[in-house]
């Protein structure tokens, strides 16, 4: 028995076969474009996104040469609080997704803020106000076309994240259902009462009408054919938020144990248990980590909006380096940066600053400074901002965090998970495949679906260990250097 997994990211749409236990069979990756413009908006076309879709599950699954019979679920793992508005009799979109990264709603959580709504929002939903979040998207594509306007008015127009939207279309328009974890992600959903606020709702503009149902991550969503890839329709049988996917494959199944996922931006994840965390900092946020089994597991969480995309940004914007590969190689050429420090901020600081304002620096530089300087700047950059948020999330545990699971494409640059490590004075657990998203929802379907047991998938050996090697004092005058540049951009 077979699990088809999608993983809908920000560069591209990924289909992955996996056995019932869990073993990745075959892969295919369709990218898609990168719409964006000179005020640095960022958008995808979610009609190209579904299209894809369909491409890479049929091309998978052909490729494969497996009796289609034996797929006995699907699951979809998505990039999140990237929002979709499309119109629910047509299921044409009123205009593109707008990206997570995107932030042209600033005014709008300003304007909130301002009304001293802040803080109301961080109480019911766990989240700072911000553009970073799906719901002032939404907000945005209400005022600012007015087709959406319409509909909405005619309780015509749906909201989702990129989930809502695929679910909708695979199941051809007959499901609009989102799971726990992507509706925590919306700034709409009620910590406490697991339910769309009425309150958030009105302060966004939206209506209930307009939002998915929620189920837990586990559910049965609705069945597809994938334009006719199946004789007869398959259960979409597991959804989650990418980075709660990567948590779950993770095996951080239990309170504070934590992982970051390494993609264009990190995600650093705590599972912080069965009951809402009681949180004082502002520099992570509450969410769901998943619902299973009819319950709920809460998160904390910190994003970095530039990890990956650092090293695009050095590879096809300035070009520094031919590609990603060849980064750590020109960074391992010195021994250090010689003073030189790259803080990020090409639109505005994630957590645990939470400044939309900030705009990127490259600091240190003298006349001896090189390329090589530069590059290597940049993937310290990816562990300085890493070490943000676990300085963050340690306040919120009884002791300091003593592991951090580690995925994703970035995981194969050993200079910079040397460099993770120590900065953090932790060890790693450096998961052995990259796609851990896809395989959390792969997982997690295939074992609703009653195909196998958690004890099969997760007692297998699927992490290798990375230990510090850095002195504490050299660990404090690395990470007092960052904490001046950053600094320099939030006095």
């Amino acid at each position: 028995m077979y699990i088809l997994s999608i993983d809908q990211s920000t560069a591209g749409t990924k289909a992955i076969l996996f056995t019932a236990e869990g073993e990745l069979v075959s892969r295919t990756d369709i990218p898609h474009r990168q719409i964006t413009n000179e005020k640095g908006w960022v958008e995808h076309d979610p009609v190209e996104i579904y299209q894809n879709t369909v491409k890479a599950c049929k091309k998978v699954v052909g490729e494969s040469k497996l009796d289609k019979s034996r797929i006995k679920a699907v699951a979809i793992s998505n990039q999140r609080e990237t929002a979709v508005c499309w119109n629910k009799e047509t299921g044409e979109p009123v205009y593109n997704a707008i990206v997570w990264q995107c932030g042209r709603a600033t005014d709008i959580t300003q304007e909130m803020e301002k009304a001293g709504k802040a803080g109301l929002v961080r109480r019911v939903t766990g989240l700072n106000l911000s553009p970073f979040f799906s719901a002032p998207k939404f907000t945005w594509i209400v005022r600012n076309v007015p087709a959406a306007e319409k509909l909405l008015q005619e309780d015509k127009l749906y909201c989702g994240n990129i989930d809502a939207w695929l679910l909708y279309k695979l199941t051809g328009g007959r499901e609009f259902k989102t799971d726990y974890s992507n509706a925590s992600r919306t700034e709409l959903l009620n910590l406490d009462t697991l339910q769309w606020d009425p309150d958030m709702v009105e302060l966004f503009g939206i209506k209930s009408s307009a939002l998915p149902e929620i189920q837990s991550s586990d559910s049965v969503f609705g069945y597809t054919t994938l334009e006719g890839l199946f004789d007869t329709p398959v259960p979409v049988h597991a959804m989650m938020g990418d980075s709660h996917a990567a948590l779950y494959a993770n095996g951080c199944h239990s309170s504070f144990t934590a992982k970051a996922t390494f993609g264009t931006g990190t995600s650093v994840m705590m599972n912080a248990g069965l009951e809402r965390p009681k949180v004082t900092s502002k520099g992570v946020v509450e969410s769901l980590a998943w619902g299973i089994g009819g319950r709920v597991s809460y998160s904390l969480e910190g994003n970095i909006n530039y990890s990956g995309a650092i090293i695009k940004w050095l590879a096809e914007d300035i070009k520094l380096i031919a590609n990603a590969r060849e980064s750590e190689e020109i960074a391992a050429a010195v021994e250090s940066t010689n003073g030189v420090y790259l803080v990020p901020a090409f639109s505005g600081l994630g957590a645990p600053y939470w400044n939309n304002e900030a705009r990127a620096i490259i600091c240190g530089m003298s006349a001896s400074t090189k390329k090589e300087h530069i590059v290597r700047a940049g993937l310290e950059a990816i562990a300085f901002q890493i070490k943000d948020i676990v300085e963050e999330l340690n306040t919120c545990c009884q002791e300091p965090l003593q592991k951090l699971c580690v995925d994703g494409g970035a995981t194969r640059n050993q200079f910079l998970m040397q460099f993770v490590a120590d900065l953090l004075g932790v060890d790693l657990a450096v998961s052995k495949i990259e796609e851990l998203s896809a395989a959390g929802v792969a997982y997690l379907a295939s074992i609703a679906a009653g195909c196998t047991t958690s004890e099969a998938i997760f007692g297998r050996g699927l992490h290798s260990s990375m230990s510090p090697v850095m002195t504490g004092e050299q660990r404090k005058k690395h990470y007092d250097g960052w904490k001046n540049a950053v600094g320099l951009l939030i006095k």
